[in-house]
């Protein structure tokens, strides 16, 4: 009988499938915000470099966002900026599914890095 499992569950991607779901990550989260993010990284952390970095800042960017909105929300003067924070995510995103295609370690700006390796 053979030892390799079919199933085991830290076998690493080909790069192809590596670099699909990393661009899934930045993607999936705009119409999922946060969720697609969790999800993401939960099921792909640590099966390779690339898509192990783009769903850590995909899920990091979330938190940030997450948390202007918030801060924003509570704020007097903040209130009448609550549209910058979707503006700024919406681009990122598009900007970081880009960056991702072309085989980037792409790092989102303005972003506190919660989740680290």
């Amino acid at each position: 009988m053979s030892d390799s499992n079919p199933y085991a569950a830290n076998e690493p991607m080909s790069p192809e499938t590596e670099k699909a779901w990393a661009i899934a990550s930045h993607l999936l989260a705009i119409p999922f915000e946060f969720f697609a993010p969790v999800i993401g990284y939960l099921l792909f952390n640590g099966k390779g470099p690339f898509v192990s970095h783009h769903v850590r800042e995909s899920l990091n960017f979330g938190i940030t966002m997450l948390i202007a909105v918030v801060a924003l929300a509570v704020s007097i003067i903040g209130i009448w900026l609550l549209w910058v924070p979707p503006i700024i995510w919406f681009v990122f995103r598009i900007i970081a599914a880009y960056r991702t295609s072309r085989g980037e370690f792409y790092k989102y700006p303005l972003t506190l890095r919660f989740i680290k390796n």
